[in-house]
């Protein structure tokens, strides 16, 4: 049997990985949809960094809340389900005002 184990590296690289992907998304889609799935994307890696870190800092006996990174991944969650929430009838209002989502095609400054 391999001793095989998964470490806080592991965790981080996982993280990075989906963090770039959801910055990819966002700066690259022009559906207005799509770039708060690429916003969600990178505070899911938020807060699966805040867990390992939680994880492995009381791990390794150091000091502090061993749950205080838990504490913080749901205050993300909240603010990440507002942003959805309040994200979407924005994008819904605009939609029909402007029948499109496309953020290269709606300018609201304009009358």
């Amino acid at each position: 049997m391999l001793g095989l184990s998964v470490t806080l590296a592991h965790y981080l690289v996982v993280s990075a990985l989906i963090f770039g992907i959801g910055t990819v998304i966002a700066l690259s889609k022009r559906n207005a949809v799509a770039v708060l799935m690429g916003v969600e994307l990178m505070l899911n890696a938020v807060n699966l960094t805040l867990i390992a870190f939680s994880r492995f800092s009381s791990a390794f006996g150091q000091n502090g809340q061993p749950l205080s990174g838990h504490v913080f991944v749901v205050f993300v969650l909240t603010v990440a389900a507002a942003e959805a929430a309040v994200a979407l009838a924005m994008a819904v209002l605009v939609y029909r005002q402007r029948e499109t989502v496309d953020l290269d095609r709606i300018n609201l400054l304009r009358g």
